[in-house]
This record gives C-alpha cells, sequence and structure tokens, in this order.
C-alpha cells in the first residue's frame, strides 16, 4: 500500500538533514586540514630567522650580536616557534657576563629579541680553593666574577669593601647583606664567611660585628646593624679591638679590649609583628 504523504515528507527530510550534516562534516575536515597545513608551513617557513641582523640585542655595553648568538647557539635559518625563550635565557646567563636576561619572540617582522642588564662588580672578594687563596670580584647578586671577567664589566663604586670567604652556598646571604649596605652605616669594610658558615662584619665606626649563622633571623640582625650604627655613642664607636656579638640579636653584646671591659649597647628596637623572630631550632 502505499505511503500517507506525511510519511513521505518525514523520511525526505530525514534524508536531507543527513546529506547537510555530511557536507557539513566534510567541510570542516577540510577546512581543518587546510589551515593545519597553512600553520605548519607558516611555523617552520613564515616565522625563521634567516640571517643574524633579526637578533636585536639590548641594553649591554660588553655583549655584541655575535657573542649571543653563539651562547645560544643560534644557526641560521633558524624556525622561531622552534626557540623557547626560557632556555635561550638559562644558555646565555650562563655564558655572558650578565645580571638579567630577557627573551622573546617577535612575530611582525619576525625576530628574537635578547634584553640584557651587564653584571657590575660591587666589591673585591676571596674565595678559598686547592690552590689556595684567589681573588676576585663579585656582584650585586653574590656571583663570583674572576679577575679576567672583571676587565670586561663595568664597576660600580670605589670597590673599598672586600668579601672573605665567598662560597657558591653563600650566594643568597651576600646578596641580602650587599642589598642593605647603605642602610648599614658608612665604613662597612669587610664581608667575611668562616669555615664552618659563621657570618662576621666589620666596620670603621661599629669594628667586628658577629651576625652567626646565616639563618632565618639575619634580616633581623642587620636591623640591628642599622640601628647600633645610628644610635651607638660616638666614645664607643671606632674604639679598637671592638667586638659585637649578635648571635641572639635581641641581647646584643659588645666587648671593648683595651678598654678592659664590656658595654651594653643600646637596646634595639622591638620587631614589627612581621619581623617576629622565629622560635630557635637549636642553640648557637
Amino acid at each position: 500500500m502505499p505511503l500517507p504523504p506525511g510519511v513521505l515528507r518525514r523520511k525526505e527530510l530525514r534524508r536531507q538533514r543527513r546529506s547537510e550534516r555530511l557536507r557539513l562534516l566534510w567541510r570542516s575536515l577540510v577546512f581543518s586540514a587546510v589551515s593545519a597545513g597553512l600553520g605548519y608551513l607558516l611555523l617552520r617557513q613564515g616565522w625563521t630567522l634567516r640571517e643574524p641582523a633579526q637578533v636585536e640585542v639590548m641594553g649591554s655595553a660588553v655583549v655584541s650580536r655575535d657573542q649571543v648568538i653563539t651562547a645560544a647557539g643560534l644557526r641560521f635559518p633558524q624556525p622561531l616557534m622552534a626557540l623557547q625563550p626560557r632556555e635561550v635565557a638559562s644558555d646565555l646567563m650562563g655564558a655572558l657576563p650578565v645580571e638579567q636576561v630577557k627573551v622573546s619572540r617577535l612575530m611582525l617582522p619576525p625576530r628574537l629579541r635578547v634584553e640584557l642588564k651587564d653584571r657590575e662588580a660591587v666589591a673585591r672578594a676571596e674565595r678559598r680553593t686547592d690552590r689556595g687563596p684567589e681573588m676576585g670580584f663579585v656582584d650585586g647578586l653574590g656571583n663570583w666574577m674572576s679577575i679576567r671577567q672583571h676587565m670586561g664589566v663595568h664597576s660600580q663604586g670605589d670597590l673599598s669593601l672586600l668579601v672573605v670567604g665567598w662560597n657558591a652556598r653563600h650566594r643568597a646571604v651576600l646578596a641580602r647583606v650587599l642589598k642593605e649596605r647603605e642602610v648599614l652605616g658608612p665604613g662597612l669594610r669587610e664581608i667575611r664567611f668562616e669555615p664552618d658558615g659563621s657570618l662576621w662584619l666589620s666596620t670603621t665606626q661599629l669594628g667586628q660585628v658577629r651576625l652567626g649563622p646565616p639563618d632565618a633571623r639575619l634580616p633581623r640582625r642587620l636591623e640591628v646593624v642599622a640601628h647600633l650604627s645610628r644610635t651607638l655613642p660616638a666614645s664607643m664607636k671606632g674604639a679598637p679591638p671592638q667586638l659585637i656579638d649578635l648571635s641572639d640579636p635581641e641581647q646584643p653584646e659588645l666587648s671593648l679590649g683595651t678598654r678592659g671591659g664590656s658595654a651594653a649597647p643600646p637596646r634595639p628596637p622591638k620587631p614589627s609583628p612581621s619581623q617576629a623572630r622565629p622560635a630557635q631550632t637549636g642553640t648557637q
């Protein structure tokens, strides 16, 4: 028996919808394939470093473009998107006399931008080696600089400060002390790391200052040094040999050897709640 007109119409509409879905799916697949192919060609061939002139080096007075290209291991032509800025920056930090590196990929026109900050020697330094003491310099981040490396970088100030006993594990602590150099008062002459890790300062005003182990209480100890530099009576300043022990920053001890006794320096200010001393884990 012939089907009713309504049933035939519904079947025809379903067939048309299936055909339309198949056409849309086919179009999507073709469009995706074409887009992927064009994108691949653009990434591999369009955004490409073809010559050294496409490497921009900014901010350094001592590092040239050729040095950057050699240190980063760039070869031309070089697909721009194949370069990872963090990896390139890490390679440059390890090979060049710089403090900071920032690497950016720019698309229009394709180029690689490298922003550098030159290292600056801020103090003379001495470290212990198997062959005996070695002289050099340190930058503001506490990094070691050999005399040869120092010949190609800038120096900040008169380099009167001496760092004794430099060690790679002390970099962060040294950087903190160097950052606080101005507030510690005038006349900071020496920063010394003993073999056991104890930190000492030598100043023209306060003499020898023992800061103890460079632990979590170091910021508080540096705060007390700055306070004593401002408030210690003039009659007690510069009286050699003088020793201030800040192993416990809340109870500093001062000794005047030539006067045969000891004196209590001005009490340091109480730390703010954010600077409250942490609980001690052992004795010093």
